[in-house]
């Protein structure tokens, strides 16, 4: 998909009425406990029936798919969040859905996924990203990806649809970013429905690939060695996708990086103060809101996406307990 255009406005646009009345158009809420100098809302997208934003991609991708390829079946990979919507999206529309994970990827979002009905197919980290290539040379599977792909771009940029529609005077916009999806879609609404608003990446500094390549000018990959470290294991895509790239380079304000001590402490922040669930890969926007603000653009209304709450139960209670 690198040689597609940009993605536009109204390619969201168009998502947004594909996805309506499945896709939960989720609130920003207000946390009366942030900075009173920085107000900060959150945009729950842990609050989806998979309990994540990937659902309005994968639906997105799949309302596009010709007959045949329906008759097809498709096949994504994914650390877990992808893998879910796709399943998930999948059996709405009666299409029969194959997912490639990492064997060490959390019980909970195995077993979600197989309760929407898709095959699972567990491989070796290193593996994730191109045995599902493997799967559509022999079996002529149509693949959904994770990001790298407009028509996911476009359901993700929804999210930044509805925030430019509910806080039009948002000044700071912060958003997680592995393969580049979410944040390029929330990019591109944000940019042109708020364009005084900055779009802020978030991402662990132990998988900290966009910052490097953002900062270099430059598309730069980390080792599956490198980005598995973190405990987001929704963020340990080596790379930005191609297509996510060209449009960060052009959107995106800047990256911020967070500890995974500043991780956990922003789940904590969120079940107690928020009252919301949220893995470490959706609490790192806020995390960025919490401890960076001196490397936060300049202005007072802050959104942060929270972009998903799939957490082991034992591992979430571990880091409630302070035993990360």
């Amino acid at each position: 998909m690198a040689d597609h255009a940009l993605v536009t406005l109204d390619e969201v646009r168009a998502a947004a009425g594909r996805i309506g009345g499945v896709a939960v158009r989720t609130p920003l809420l207000a946390c009366l406990w942030s900075d009173p100098d920085r107000p900060l809302w959150l945009k729950p997208e842990s609050l989806q029936a998979t309990g994540a934003f990937k659902i309005r991609g994968a639906l997105n991708a799949v309302a596009t798919l010709t007959e045949d390829e329906r008759r097809r079946g498709i096949v994504a990979h994914s650390s877990g969040n992808h893998a879910q919507a796709v399943a998930y999206a999948a059996k709405l529309a009666g299409i029969r859905a194959t997912i490639v994970m990492p064997d060490v990827t959390p019980l909970v979002k195995q077993e979600a996924t197989r309760s929407h009905g898709a095959e699972i197919v567990l491989v070796d980290p290193e593996e994730r990203d191109t045995y599902s290539a493997k799967l559509v040379a022999e079996h002529g599977y149509v693949l959904i990806p994770p990001y790298d792909d407009p028509r996911i771009i476009a359901g993700q940029g929804t999210v930044g649809l509805e925030i430019a529609a509910d806080a039009p005077d948002v000044d700071v916009v912060l958003v997680p970013v592995s393969g580049g999806g979410l944040s390029s879609g929330v990019a591109v609404a944000i940019t042109a429905l708020a364009p005084r608003a900055s779009v802020v990446l978030v991402e662990p500094e132990l998988a900290a690939d966009a910052a490097e390549s953002l900062r270099t000018g430059e598309l730069t990959s980390w080792t599956t060695a490198q980005t598995y470290r973190t405990m987001a294991d929704g963020l340990r895509t080596p790379s930005l996708g191609q297509l996510p790239w060209e449009h960060l380079r052009r959107y995106a304000d800047r990256v911020v990086t967070v500890t995974e001590e500043e991780i956990v402490e922003a789940v904590r922040v969120l079940a107690a103060k928020a009252r919301l669930v949220a893995e470490p890969s959706g609490a790192v926007a806020t995390a960025g809101y919490l401890f960076h603000a001196a490397e936060l653009p300049a202005g007072r209304k802050h959104v942060a996406v929270v972009s998903g709450g799939n957490i082991d139960p034992a591992q979430y209670a571990g880091l409630l307990a302070g035993r990360a």
